[in-house]
Order: structure tokens, then sequence, then C-alpha cells
């Protein structure tokens, strides 16, 4: 069963704390919610000590008076479990149930995520809260679901407690079996770092030059990743042996957490929190930056996991921390903006973050709704004008983002390139051109992640797969690979493919390995270019008079023809200097299908020449002419009803060309011909 959020029609929330605010002011705070249109709450998830003063000791009255007076003014609620912040009573009792660094200094109460998920104790009184609370609440009238603890993996993502070693250890026995199978896939030979006793195996701990072994590394974070599914799913196991009637969901994509895998074991969709600003706080170098219209590709990268889902969290004010106001305020127009950006790229569901902003403590300067004069503001107007506008669209509920190109990804490889920053930028770098380029082409693109399991169904539905820098890429994903382009499909590589196996070893077969003869090609040499040289050109023919001068990337594969129905597209220009005129970019026909080859790293005029040659094209390009810097995404459901929503997120108005007749959902009006869209302006048409 697809999972996937389902709601009668779009929704609008907030995220509220009842905690942090004397009781006189909820029912004004409810009251005026509805007025906004917002239906739903999510509450208590930073509340342990509520619910459980003292160990074992559990009081419901603060909360039920929260749900009762919400049910009273038609609001549903969205429950958190609390163990996002295990209270004092808990760390100060069982400080083994504390998280710890790499050096092994353990980490103190004060903040939140500040335990481990393998201790005995922390596992058995998180599934004891979990439990106790389903079972008072799970007959409630005002509760519409779960959400379990609270951005797992945000805070840290590494975890080395000593009963996380201890846990590491066993895992690692039930994954290898034996000490020399897990000295082959660590490659413990080298250095003489073989094992001899399981008691002598660890987590990476420090090391000179702080150079952990590589595939221990890998392992590690699979490992985390399993030990966190293993303690969602043990709250949600607690849940569901009182509750099997209300979703369960968790929100946000983190470091070192299998989303697919946690998606598929505990939750019944999963939820993001979609925070643009904080691209006003990267290092995005282009000179024509994407700045939050990026973030539709972490969106995308949500819609992989559930094709309709919830927006737990919804930027509505400026952000900070502790004692910094890093981000500036949304300006006007933008939270009504980037709330149908999430709808477009597939949010059922959104909930603003939050009714007010916190008076005290660490997030006094992340802002919500209300600022804390509790006055009306034009945030407050632009969260009602938004509400208004929902009411028209409750036919787009249900409907899936429309895209038939995807930029592939996987856990192993990102993992990997955290450590291995030979390809671990090259990655992003490529992934981030690649969408840029298409979203500027207005040409729809997915998120696909490559794992055990997936269908070839799921990689069908697409005409091209772009899967960039694959280093990790073993003999099943290539066979995959092949019956796609064998079917039909195009597939395009990057640099550095292939050269590594599932421990991150390095087999001793030519680049790129499992793919080369889909590629029709051998890496006969390669370098990367350094930080006195200058990144080569390409030879395009009738490419560089359209595109201008195409840089090759910061790392360059040689290539070698090995198919005499391999062809060259460009080459390496005279600058490339011993390797000038060698093959840079390749195609290599495969049955019905198609494989290039790319021996650089992808920048967006390279990636935007490739789609040009591919014929990559808006699939609305026969009802509308859009300027760049207009988003275009289309929903559609069962039937074939489609819905195209038109993005601004230019500063200054923008005008758009319709070439047929149309509505927009959100002002009734009938678009035809010339149509200007204000700043950061906004259209739904059917």
């Amino acid at each position: 069963m697809e999972k996937a959020l389902r709601v009668s029609h779009l929704t609008l929330g907030v995220c509220y704390y009842p905690e942090h605010w004397d009781e006189s002011l909820w029912a004004d705070d409810f009251r005026r919610m509805r007025e906004m249109s917002l239906e739903v709450i999510r509450i208590g998830e930073f509340a342990w000590s509520i619910f459980e003063p003292e160990e074992g000791r559990f009081e419901f009255g603060f909360f039920d008076r929260v749900m009762d007076l919400a049910h009273k003014h038609s609001l549903r609620v969205i429950l958190g479990t609390p163990t996002a912040t295990p209270p004092v009573w808990l760390t100060q009792k069982y400080p083994e149930a504390l998280n710890a660094n790499r050096q092994g200094v353990v980490y103190q109460h004060g903040m939140r995520a500040h335990c481990n998920h393998t201790a005995p104790i922390f596992r058995e009184l998180s599934a004891r809260i979990a439990s106790r609370m389903a079972e008072h609440y799970y007959k409630h009238p005002a509760l519409w679901g779960w959400q379990i603890d609270n951005e797992l993996n945000c805070e840290v993502n590494v975890f080395y407690a000593d009963s996380d070693h201890a846990a590491f250890r066993v895992w690692l026995q039930e994954k290898y079996e034996t000490l020399n199978r897990l000295n082959a896939a660590w490659g413990a030979v080298f250095w003489n770092q073989t094992y001899s006793d399981w008691s002598q195996v660890y987590l990476s701990r420090p090391t000179p030059a702080d150079s952990p072994n590589p595939h221990q590394a890998l392992d590690e974070k699979r490992f985390i990743s399993d030990s966190t599914i293993s303690y969602a799913k043990l709250q949600a196991d607690a849940i569901r042996a009182h509750d099997t009637t209300h979703f369960i969901t968790t929100n946000g994509l983190f470091g070192h957490l299998d989303s697919h895998h946690l998606t598929d074991e505990t939750l019944d969709f999963i939820s993001y929190d979609a925070y643009p600003l904080f691209s006003e706080a990267s290092l995005e170098s282009s000179p024509e930056p994407m700045r939050d219209r990026r973030w539709g590709w972490n969106l995308s990268a949500v819609r992989g996991i559930s094709r309709r889902f919830c927006i737990m969290e919804q930027q509505s004010g400026p952000g900070g921390w502790v004692n910094r106001l890093e981000l500036p305020s949304p300006k006007p127009g933008q939270v009504r903006l980037w709330t149908y950006q999430s709808i477009a790229h597939g949010a059922d569901m959104v909930l603003f973050f939050r009714w007010r902003t916190a008076t005290m403590g660490t997030e006094i300067y992340w802002h919500g709704i209300n600022d804390y004069h509790n006055q009306a503001n034009r945030r407050c107007a632009e969260v009602a004008r938004i509400g208004q506008e929902l009411l028209r669209l409750a036919d787009v509920a249900g409907s899936a983002y429309q895209a038939d190109v995807a930029i592939l990804r996987d856990y192993d490889n990102e993992w990997d390139g955290e450590l291995d920053t030979w390809h671990g930028p090259y990655e992003r770098q490529s992934a981030s051109a690649w969408y840029a380029a298409l979203q500027r082409r207005h040409v729809p693109v997915d998120s696909l992640t490559l794992r055990p399991g997936i269908r070839r169904r799921e990689m069908s539905r697409y005409r091209v797969l772009i899967y960039p820098h694959p280093t990790i890429l073993t003999d099943e994903t290539a066979r995959m690979l092949k019956e796609y382009a064998n079917a039909g499909g195009r597939i395009i590589f990057g640099c550095r493919t292939g050269y590594k196996d599932i421990h991150g070893q390095c087999p001793m077969r030519p680049f790129p390995g499992a793919v080369a003869d889909l590629c029709g090609v051998t890496v006969e040499d390669f370098t990367r270019i350094g930080k006195y040289q200058t990144e080569p050109s390409l030879d395009w023919d009738g490419v560089n008079a359209q595109f201008g001068e195409l840089k090759s990337g910061p790392f360059n594969d040689i290539l070698r023809l090995e198919n005499p129905e391999a062809s060259v597209i460009a080459s390496y220009a005279a600058d490339a200097g011993y390797y000038a005129g060698k093959p840079a970019l390749t195609r290599n026909p495969w049955g019905d299908g198609v494989a290039y080859y790319y021996g650089g790293v992808f920048t967006e005029p390279v990636a935007n020449a490739l789609a040009e040659h591919l014929g990559l094209n808006s699939p609305l390009a026969d009802r509308l002419t859009l300027p760049r810097d207009i988003e275009a995404a289309i929903r559609a459901q069962p039937d074939g009803e489609t819905f195209v929503f038109l993005l601004n997120y230019a500063d200054t108005p923008r005008t758009i060309q319709a070439h047929s007749e149309m509505v927009d959902l959100i002002s009734g009006e009938t678009v035809l011909g010339e149509v200007v869209m204000e700043p950061y302006g906004v259209l739904a048409l059917r």
C-alpha cells in the first residue's frame, strides 16, 4: 500500500505549545486559529515532564483540558510523543541514557535530543510513555494522528554512548556472523586493524589525524540508521497496541537515517519541516542563485518517500537561535509563496511553525505567525488569506506531482561521501546543477532513491534518469539500470561512477565498474583539477555557440570508447593540456535506450546543454511561456484532472503568456494571453 497522507481537502494547521502560555490565552488562540481557517494543531512533543512529572506517575489533566478545548473549537490534534526532550528526573537517575560524542564526552541535560537510542532503560521508558499516552487518548474525539518524537537525528546524528558501542557489536555480529567476514569487509588487514575478538570492536573513535577506517565509518552510519528506526518502531508499536485507527508519522529528513526504511517500518506517511529561508544562510555561489526556490529539491526528496505528505513545520517568520537572529523576516507574500511551494510539490496538509513566538528559551528568535506582543500583524493576515484561498482548491487534495525525469540518489553514497570528500561534494554540486537547470527550463523533476527492493516500475515511470556520481555501484544496481535502459530509458552518469563496492572498497576492475558495458567506455586516466589549474573547457559541436564556454568541472575522467557503437558527444578542449581532444561526454546505445557518461562534475550550463541535447523541454510549452524565475509544478488526479501551480520567486512582477484558456482556482478568473504575476505571486490553474 502506498505510504501517503490521505485527507479530503488541503488542510492548514499550526504547531502549538500550551505549556508555554497561561491557560487564559488558550480559548482566544483557538478562536483566532479557526478564524484563519486553521483546522489542526500539533502539541505535546516536548512535554514529557507534564505527562510524567516523576517516574511512574502519569498526569493527563493538563493536556486533557487542551484536547477538550481544541475539540470545542473544532480543532483536530496531532499528538507528539515527547521523547525528544527526556526529563531531568530520567537523565539524573539513568545517566546511561545520555548520548556521548566521539571522544567519549557525555552530553548533559539542557537542550533536546540529548539521549541515545540504544540504552535499554531509555527505550523502556520511551515505549512506556508512548503506550500510556495512546491508552489514554486513543478515543478522544479531537485526536487525529500521532507524531513519533521530533526531527529524529536532527541535533546530532552520531551516537557514541557505551550502549551504542555494545549495540554496534550485536548489529555487526548479525550482519557478518564471523570476525573473518567483518575483517574482510573492513579491509582490516590494512595497517594491522584485524580483530580477533568481538570485544575489540567499537564504533569509530579518535585516531591520529582523525582518520577512521572508511569501511567501518560507512557501516557505522548504517548502524545509526537502523538503531534510530528501531527506536521509532518501538514507539509506533506501543501506540498501535492501543490505537489502530489514527495515523502515525514523524517529521524531517535528517542525517544517517534511511527515511524510506523508517517509513516502511513504522509510519503511515512521512512529514517534513520546510524552512526555505535557510537559503539566506547558505554558501551558494552561483551567479544566479536559486535561494528559497531550491527548497523544492528537498520537497522532491520527501515526495520520493510519500507522494502526498504533511508539512509539519512551515516557516512563518524570521529565524534565529539562542542568542542571535540569523534569517530575515519573510517579505510580504513569501509565507504564502512557500506554502504553495509545499503544496505544489505534494503536500496535502501544512502546519505553520509556530502559533506564537516563544518569549523564553532557546527559540526566542525563531518567530511564528504571531509576535511576542500577540497583536495582529501582516503574517497573521497572510496566513488568513491562504486559509480562505485553499477553500477553493479542495479538488487538489489527493493529486500527485507529475514528472518524467528523476535525479537518482542513494543512502550509501551520501553517507560514504561525508567522509570521502573526493566524491561527496561532487554529488551535491551535480544534483544542485541539474535541479537548477531543469527548474529554469520548467521541466518537473523527481528525486528517486535507489534502495533494496525498489521496483522496476518505479524507475520505468521516468523517461530520463540522472545518476551523477554513484561511486558505490553494485552489480545488482547495475542490472536494474541496464533493464531500465534496455526498455527504452535514458540514463546519465558523471565522473567517479562505479569504483567502489558495497563495503566502500575499490574492486580490481576498470572504471566505471559494473556499468562499464552499459556506458560503452572505460576510464583510462583521471585527474582532480589542482588549486592553480583552470577547469578545462568542452568542445561540443553546435553547443558552444548556443551556450557559450562550458567548463568540465573540478574533476575529469578521461574516457576511452570500448563499444564501436558508442559515440563522442563532447571532448576536452585545447586548454585540457595532455588530455585535450579526449572524450568527455559519450553516448552508448543499450537495447531500446541509451546511456550517457560525462567525465566531469556537472555545472548548470553543462546540465542545461545536455538537457537541450535530450530534448527535455517543459510539458507546458504549448500552453504557457514562462520566465526563468517562475516555477511550474504539475499535480494530477488519477482520473487525469490536472492542476498547474506557477510560483514567482522574484521580488518584482513577472509576465507570463497563456496560449490557451485556463482558470485560476485562487481568484476564479480566466487566464489567457499576457498575465502579470505580482512579486512572490502564485497562480493555481485548472
